[in-house]
């Protein structure tokens, strides 16, 4: 006798189930292996505890039916998970030379003291002389917020860096960044576990703009692609969400957190300050924001970018800054000299 189509779909439904679990419990136990791979406080034990991980969570795929299988797997996982978790961030490590000093900030009034002001003097990239300088910046001077967006591999992820008008006391530039330990490099793996504490940067733009135009190798040998924008906020908004920054960069000073590359690095945290003063108009779950480098094209979409009389293709092309910044060199105008004649930015 035939199976009822109900009866059917059941099976089917159960099945199906059953085969979500089991790549649910697998590809849980793989992320625990990563883990250990990458955060296991030993680093001589991390290949052996990593493949030895493995080897034992094939092991109960083998020999064990599910869902006794699937129980020991979720186990094993949650034990894993918990641990990860209590990996704590922390202040007191060797890091390089750039990162040694993290910003924070005295706020009285609109005078604005920010400690730990980062202007390095570049021969290459990694040959540099770091200055920690203290600023006083006036709040009543801040006219307005420039973005830019640097492509380091590829078109589709952007680092985003914040720069501030102060008028004649200068601009500042704010950037979101891994801050890396003594022989650490980056990587966009263990971006995703918790390998690198975050830091806010906060540096001259002859600094942390001119290192990825001028001396970083960048995808095609002729530095990152940097393509720099004139934003819409008001001198009001631009107040708010600088104190949100400063206000940031204050509470890692004393309370450290792990970055994170997929939600705790510079374009999320972009996100988290502007929508934190009272938004712009996109959604914080917005593809783009992951994707980051189309952020700049949902920043045109929603109105954000000056220069919107132009198509998006066209103020693109003319926001890229890379020669500018080389003929400038290490002028003191350099900031001035980067946004001349582009398209949405205001008479210096």
């Amino acid at each position: 006798m035939r199976e009822t189509s109900p009866s059917l779909i059941r099976r089917i439904a159960k099945g199906f189930a059953s085969f979500i679990s089991v790549a649910v419990a697998i590809g849980a136990n793989i992320w625990a292996a990563a883990a250990l791979f990458f955060n296991l406080p030993a680093p001589a034990w991390r290949v052996p505890a990593a493949i030895l991980y493995i080897v034992a969570i094939l092991a109960v795929l083998i020999t064990l039916k599910s869902p006794r299988s699937l129980q020991i797997l979720f186990l094993v996982f949650a034990v894993t998970a918990t641990w990860w978790f209590s990996l704590k961030p922390s202040n007191d490590r060797t890091w390089q030379p750039d990162v040694a000093q993290s910003p924070w900030a005295e706020i009285n009034g609109d005078q604005i003291t920010i400690h730990n002001v980062r202007y390095c003097d570049y021969r290459t990239e990694t040959d540099y002389t770091p200055q920690w300088e203290t600023r006083t910046y006036d709040l009543s001077k801040l006219r307005g917020i420039d973005v830019s967006f640097i492509y380091w591999m590829g078109p589709w992820i952007a680092h985003s860096i914040m720069s501030f008008d102060f008028g004649d006391e200068g601009r500042i530039g704010i950037s979101v960044e891994t801050r890396k330990q003594a022989g650490q490099v980056y990587s966009a793996i263990k971006g995703f576990f918790r390998y690198y504490e975050l830091i806010y940067i906060i540096s001259d733009e002859r600094d942390v703009i001119r290192l990825r135009t001028n001396f970083r190798p960048g995808p095609h040998g002729q530095g990152e692609e940097v393509y720099l924008y004139h934003t819409l906020a008001t001198p009001e908004q631009a107040r708010a969400i600088f104190l949100d920054y400063l206000k940031r960069a204050n509470r890692l000073h004393d309370h450290p957190e792990w970055y994170n590359a997929l939600t705790n690095n510079c374009t999320t945290n972009i996100a988290l300050h502007v929508n934190d003063v009272g938004g712009a108009g996109f959604s914080p779950w917005d593809w783009r924001i992951i994707l980051s480098g189309k952020a700049d094209e949902m920043l045109y979409e929603h109105h954000i970018l000056a220069g919107e009389n132009l198509p998006f293709d066209q103020l693109k092309q003319r926001a890229f800054i890379n020669p500018a910044a080389r003929a400038a060199g290490d002028s003191p105008d350099f900031s001035k000299l980067i946004r001349q004649g582009r398209p949405g930015f205001p008479p210096n």
